[in-house]
């Protein structure tokens, strides 16, 4: 399955404060500059569930030059995510993601080269067995583009597996799987079955191959760092948010 390129970051604001640092809110964790708290895009006060948390995305907050990047401060985008429209509507959420079950980017496999066909086997159906044995979801598997059409079973496994996700870790999933265009492995980040470096090098299987094969040009690189920040980032807010 092709995945687009992310579009060029857009400038963002003069910083407009010397320090951030994390600290105690109401209900929580936050992270103020220069003791004022930083708000959600809604002007509520972040509010993040663990002190660890809370510490990384001061550190993203620290780390800004003259001018703010929000594209370079993936868990700051990911809890405003969480608090502004994952936690309010989680059922929403949940049928965005059963989107990827027919275009799940593990079952769709080469029928050539014989190279590139056995690179996948060997690589993605370790996360299907996974998908079956953990989560009773049992996906089929097709060379070539034509779409597969996934059981209702396989489907239902699935959306049951959001069931053990907090809205946090349902936020790392929706983000992988958007980076990935793999709803397994997203589900196997946000389980804790796979890191952020190893569904980066899963999901670009196929185009590392290629580069291999006829190399890779600037705009190409660029993109695959933004899909490797992305799952980094997904599997960093799931270890951090869970205490």
């Amino acid at each position: 399955m092709t995945q687009t390129a992310a579009p060029a970051p857009a400038a963002g604001p003069h910083r407009f404060y010397a320090s951030a640092a994390p600290g105690p809110v109401d209900g929580g964790h936050g992270v103020f500059l220069d003791g004022r708290p930083v708000r959600t895009p809604s002007r509520a006060v972040l509010c993040l569930p663990t002190a660890a948390l809370a510490a990384a995305v001061a550190d993203e907050w620290q780390a800004q030059d003259d001018t703010i990047n929000p594209h370079a401060m993936p868990l700051t985008q990911l809890a405003n995510t969480t608090l502004e429209r994952v936690a309010p509507d989680r059922a929403g959420l949940r049928a965005e993601l059963l989107r990827y079950v027919d275009a799940d980017l593990l079952c769709y496999r080469a029928d050539s080269p014989a190279e590139l066909a056995a690179r996948q086997a060997a690589q993605w159906q370790p996360l299907l067995d996974w998908a079956e044995s953990a989560l009773s979801a049992r996906l089929a598997v097709t060379a070539g583009v034509m779409p597969l059409r996934q059981t209702t079973e396989a489907a239902a496994a699935l959306d049951a597996a959001f069931d053990a996700l907090d809205d946090w870790a349902l936020t790392a999933a929706q983000s992988a799987a958007a980076a990935s265009g793999s709803l397994v492995l997203a589900l196997a980040l946000a389980h804790g079955r796979v890191d952020g470096e190893t569904g980066f090098a899963l999901s670009r299987l196929d185009e590392t191959w290629q580069m291999e094969q006829w190399g890779a040009d600037r705009e190409a690189l660029r993109a695959r760092e933004a899909v490797r920040r992305d799952l980094i980032a997904a599997e960093t807010l799931v270890r951090l948010t869970r205490g």
